[in-house]
C-alpha cells in the first residue's frame, strides 16, 4: 500500500458583532468549500504546515490554539490522506495585515456563523471539525492560552563531567534537538520563555529565543539543583503563568517536569491522574503543550498535545 499523506490546517475563528464566525474557503480547482490546509512539505512538522497553509491560503499570520482532530479519507489516487487541524483565533492585527487576494487556488475566503457553516461546507469530515469546535463554544474555552513544557535537550553524560551538575552542556545531539523543536512550537507564537538557569536548559531555549526575539528569564525555582535540595519555586512559577493567560515556554528537567505537570493541574482546578504523569514523560528535547482557558483558566486543562524531539 502507498504510503499516507499528511496535510495540516486550521479553523480560524473570530467575534464579530458578539457572534463567533469561522474562515471557510471556496477552491477555485475544486468548486467547493472547504476548512484550510494542505499538504506537508519534507522536513516540515505538522503544526508548521498548519500555520504555512493558514497564510498561504487566507493571508492570516495565525497562532495555534487547541487541537480539533484528524480527518482520515482515501483520495482518487487511492492512497490515504490524514489531516490534522487546530482552532487559531484570528486578531484585529492579523485581519488588517492579511495579504489575501483571489488566485488559481482559492476563488474567496468568508467569514461565516457556525450554522452558516454547518450547511455551507461540502464535506462531512469538515463537518465533524466544526464540530469539535463548537463543543469549545458551548463549554465557554474557545480563547486559549499554552503552557508548553519543554525537556532540555541530550546533555553531557554526568560520568563524564567534572564540574557542577548544573554547568553541563548540551551535547551535539543536544543541539539539534533544541534547533529542531524551534518550527513546531513557534506555531503556537510562545511571549514567554522560562527556563531552570541550568546551562543544558539555557542552551536548549537559545535558539528559540532567537527565532522569537522573546528574552528567556532564568528560573533557579524550577532547577534540578532546587528540586533535589527541596528549594523548588514550581508552585509560584507556575502560578504566575497562569495568571498572565500568556502562552509560554517552561524549560525544565526530567525529574522536574511531573511537578510542573501536577502543578498546572492543581492550578487550573482539573483532576489529577495518569494522564500528567504521561505528558511529563518527556525524552530530552521533548515538550508537552497544555491548552488552558484565557478567559477562565480554572475551568481547568482543556487538551495536552506532546511532541517528540525531530532530531
Amino acid at each position: 500500500m502507498s504510503a499516507a499523506i499528511y496535510a495540516a490546517g486550521a479553523l480560524c475563528w473570530r467575534v464579530v458583532d458578539e457572534k463567533i464566525v469561522v474562515l471557510v474557503v471556496h477552491r477555485t480547482k475544486y468548486g467547493d468549500v472547504t476548512i484550510p490546509k494542505g499538504k506537508v512539505d519534507p522536513g516540515e512538522t505538522l503544526p508548521q504546515t498548519a500555520v504555512r497553509e493558514i497564510h498561504e491560503e487566507t493571508g492570516l499570520q495565525v497562532a495555534l490554539g487547541v487541537p480539533l482532530g484528524v480527518s482520515t479519507y482515501p483520495i482518487s489516487s487511492g492512497r490515504e490522506k490524514i489531516v490534522h487541524f487546530w482552532a487559531a483565533e484570528v486578531g484585529d492585527k492579523a485581519i488588517a495585515q492579511s495579504t489575501f487576494v483571489p488566485n488559481a487556488e482559492i476563488a474567496a475566503i468568508e467569514w461565516v456563523t457556525l450554522k452558516k457553516a454547518r450547511g455551507y461546507l461540502t464535506y462531512e469530515r469538515d463537518v465533524e471539525i466544526l464540530d469539535a469546535f463548537e463543543k469549545l463554544v458551548r463549554q465557554g474555552v474557545t480563547s486559549t492560552f499554552a503552557l508548553i513544557a519543554l525537556r532540555h535537550g541530550k546533555a553531557a553524560p554526568r560520568g563524564d563531567w567534572d564540574g557542577p551538575d548544573a554547568s553541563r552542556p548540551l551535547t551535539d545531539r543536544g543541539v539539534k534537538q533544541a534547533c529542531s523543536d524551534v518550527p513546531t512550537i513557534t506555531a503556537w507564537r510562545p511571549k514567554r520563555i522560562i527556563t531552570s538557569d541550568a546551562v543544558r536548559c539555557v542552551g536548549t531555549v537559545a535558539p528559540l529565543a532567537a527565532a522569537t526575539g522573546v528574552k528567556p528569564r532564568h528560573e533557579p525555582g524550577i532547577s534540578q539543583d532546587a528540586y533535589e535540595e527541596g528549594r523548588g519555586e514550581v508552585r509560584g512559577v507556575i502560578g504566575k503563568r497562569v495568571r498572565s493567560r500568556k502562552t509560554a515556554v517552561l524549560c525544565s528537567h526530567g525529574p522536574v517536569l511531573p511537578e510542573i505537570m501536577r502543578e498546572i493541574a492543581l492550578a487550573t482546578g482539573t483532576m489529577p491522574g495518569a494522564y500528567l504523569n504521561d505528558a511529563a514523560d518527556l525524552d530530552t528535547g521533548g515538550f508537552s503543550i497544555v491548552h488552558l482557558s484565557a478567559s477562565n483558566p480554572a475551568s481547568g486543562i482543556i487538551s495536552i498535545e506532546t511532541y517528540a524531539p525531530v532530531a
